[in-house]
């Protein structure tokens, strides 16, 4: 069977979305420090690093596939987060034959025996988070059309991220007792100022990426693909 450009596209997108998702909630646990030079010293969680594809390919398919392709691999994701969890704990299971350069027991369940609350919290907060980007992002496109594309897709993060951001914490670190309510705010405004200075930062691989595809696709094509993405998200 030859697939066509658009589904390899979308395949391809679907594919780099996944794998960035669930790599970001399987490196959450560990945190680091920031600098933010007079603002202070913060702690984050090295969980934001693979953010940045997702929000790139989180627009790409909202643009050209439309909200109810986006809400599809978003339970998909959620789906595979869960069942990758559900890997890792079943792995954790069995006692370590434990040889020279390999992880024990106590090691192994170090880096990957995440708390239950901190799955949880993962995945409540990254399929809310993308219900609301694709809300906003069709919102904001509704009322400015093909103008303005940093607007609807830089925007659409800023919101969703603010409730990424402190939904994951509460619910992961909060609720279990591992954070104080001082700790929530200030964990959370560090992981929500850097996810708001990254996607300021990627607007112009936004309008790369538009291109990228457009010229992939063909200009036609691609019209084609979006006017139908509309269409639908609009119905």
């Amino acid at each position: 069977m030859i697939l066509s450009k658009t589904t390899r596209l979308l395949i391809v997108l679907i594919a780099v979305f996944i794998t960035c998702a669930v790599t970001a909630e399987l490196i959450s646990s560990k945190l680091f420090q920031v600098d933010l030079g007079s603002l202070g010293t913060y702690v984050s969680i090295v969980g934001i690093f693979p953010w940045p594809v997702v929000f790139l390919t989180t627009d790409i398919i909202n643009e050209f596939y439309g909200r109810k392709i986006l809400r599809l691999v978003s339970v998909i994701t959620s789906a595979m987060i869960a069942l990758c969890f559900v890997i890792v704990y079943t792995a954790m299971q069995p006692a370590a034959f434990v040889v020279p350069g390999v992880a024990d027991d106590a090691q192994f369940n170090a880096v990957f025996g995440q708390s239950l609350w901190i799955i949880i919290g993962s995945i409540t907060a990254f399929f809310i988070g993308q219900l609301v980007d694709s809300f906003v992002f069709w919102f904001v496109k509704k009322r400015t059309g093909e103008k303005m594309i940093w607007l609807r897709s830089t925007g659409s993060t800023v919101i969703s991220q603010l409730i990424d951001s402190f939904v994951v914490l509460y619910i992961g670190f909060v609720v279990p007792g591992i954070f104080t309510m001082s700790q929530f705010w200030s964990t959370g405004f560090t992981n929500y100022t850097l996810k708001l200075m990254i996607a300021v930062a990627l607007t112009p691989l936004i309008y790369l990426f538009h291109w990228i595809v457009e010229k992939y696709l063909g200009d036609e094509r691609a019209h084609l693909l979006e006017a139908r993405a509309e269409k639908e998200s609009n119905s």
